[in-house]
């Protein structure tokens, strides 16, 4: 991993993506984490897009939390009834 203040952050976005195999890229600003630059493996745009979009976020959220409350379905049920 490597942490680098937003000041210092000098080499082009280009040039710290060619570097992702060697771990993420966490920028700080003030000593503060502003941004990340990740690897993606095993993902497409669309999982990449939803896994930071926080509405989305808090929709699952509020579907766990509703599961832990009242209750659910396990998967294997749903295959179950859905077989």
């Amino acid at each position: 991993m490597k942490v680098i203040e937003r000041a210092e952050a000098t080499q082009s976005l280009a040039e710290y993506a060619a570097d992702i195999d060697k771990g993420t890229v966490i920028v700080l600003d003030q000593g503060q984490p502003v941004a990340a630059l990740v690897s993606l493996e095993n993902a497409d745009l669309e999982t990449a897009f939803l896994s930071t979009d926080r509405r989305f976020l808090e929709l699952i959220e509020r579907s766990r939390a509703r599961v832990r409350a009242e209750g659910g379905i396990s998967s294997q049920e749903m295959r179950r009834r859905f077989s």
